[in-house]
């Protein structure tokens, strides 16, 4: 099902050539492979992360690069942040707290962490003039019908949901976002991300593909949460980060807010079987009730599916990889041997 997307003036691009980019964040999962992204295209690279869930190794591959260079700070700290925004000509905004389990374990950390890193940015890129790109999550659309349209209604749930907090905590973070943008005129787009999978993503904190590889080739059983029909759209990292600086780079983004992600649904039960058959593993399924796992009153949608409509508009393109390429890459990846295997099951067992 789809819907037309409403008429709205075009947006974009944030920036128009290659020139200096910020990327919060850097060091993580998905901010390591915008990095490679940016600087294939030509840009000069400042990245800035905490380190305290990304990793200098994420970066391997440019670190020797002439025009990447790494702050170890956080942009949380407001000092930190003009400094940061005062020569640069767009802001890459990824840094930020994710995982299910840590939300369980360290809830208020989570919450706050997301929503003060993003209030600093926004208001030292507002004041600096510098078009920024914030990455959101679909978390925000909680229990919203499928498939998740940008202008639909948001149904995070109860306060009384851990979930529900870590939704809210976002989706301020995009209302922060389109404040400043309106009141300083500054180009702000908020790309709410579903699902991002692929190389360098931990298992440690919920992530249920690294989760699954890293079980299966070492012969463990593979938990799935719950009965495991709710399905998920799984998108390569790589299609992500490439259509997040394609976004930055449009001229015809349709609204302040894309989606990004895929729309290739797949049951969590079926990509563990998909797992299995690519390590041709003899490690069964073990169903894990939800309340083993996560906090009272958790709630797991049983379909997380995006209206991708705006993103095809602004890049002309939307993220395709097969779940099976997907699965087989990081399968490989993990059992290779000397340092890129070593690698890969590192990011796949820690943060």
């Amino acid at each position: 099902m789809t819907r037309p997307v409403p008429d709205a003036p075009l947006r974009g691009p944030l920036v128009t050539r290659p020139g200096r980019a910020l990327v919060t964040g850097g060091a993580g999962f998905i901010g390591s492979h915008v990095v490679e992204a940016l600087l294939a295209r030509g840009y000069a690279v400042h990245v800035v992360d905490d380190l305290s869930t990304g990793r200098r190794s994420n970066l391997d591959s440019v670190a020797a690069h002439p025009l990447l260079r790494l702050t170890v700070a956080s942009v949380a700290d407001a000092d930190v942040a003009r400094a940061v925004c005062a020569d640069t000509d767009v802001v890459f905004h990824l840094a930020g707290v994710v995982g299910v389990q840590r939300l369980r374990d360290e809830p208020l950390f989570v919450m706050q962490a997301n929503l003060q890193s993003t209030e600093a940015m926004l208001a030292a890129a507002a004041a600096a003039r510098v078009p920024t790109l914030v990455t959101s999550s679909s978390e925000v659309y909680g229990d919203a019908r499928v498939p998740f349209c940008e202008a639909d209604p948001l149904r995070p749930g109860s306060t009384e949901g851990l979930r529900g907090g870590y939704a809210c905590a976002k989706a301020m973070g995009e209302w922060l976002a389109l404040a400043h943008a309106a009141q300083s005129g500054v180009p702000t787009i908020v790309a709410r991300l579903f699902n991002t999978v692929g190389p360098r993503q931990s298992g440690d904190h919920g992530m249920v593909l690294p989760r699954f590889v890293r079980q299966a080739v070492r012969g463990e059983a593979l938990t799935v949460y719950g009965g495991g029909r709710q399905t998920r759209c799984f998108a390569h990292v790589r299609d992500v980060a490439r259509a997040l600086v394609d976004l930055a780079e449009s001229p015809c983004v349709p609204a302040a807010v894309v989606n990004v992600g895929s729309r290739q649904e797949t049951a969590v039960v079926e990509l563990a079987r998909m797992v299995q058959r690519a390590a041709a593993s003899g490690s069964p399924l073990q169903h894990v009730p939800f309340d083993a796992v996560f906090p009272a009153g958790f709630v797991d949608p049983p379909r997380r599916l995006p209206s991708l409509e705006r993103l095809h508009q602004a890049i002309g393109w939307v993220p395709s990889t097969p779940v099976q390429e997907i699965v087989a890459e990081l399968v490989s990846a993990a059992r290779a041997p000397g340092p890129v295997g070593a690698a890969a099951r590192a990011a796949a067992s820690s943060s």
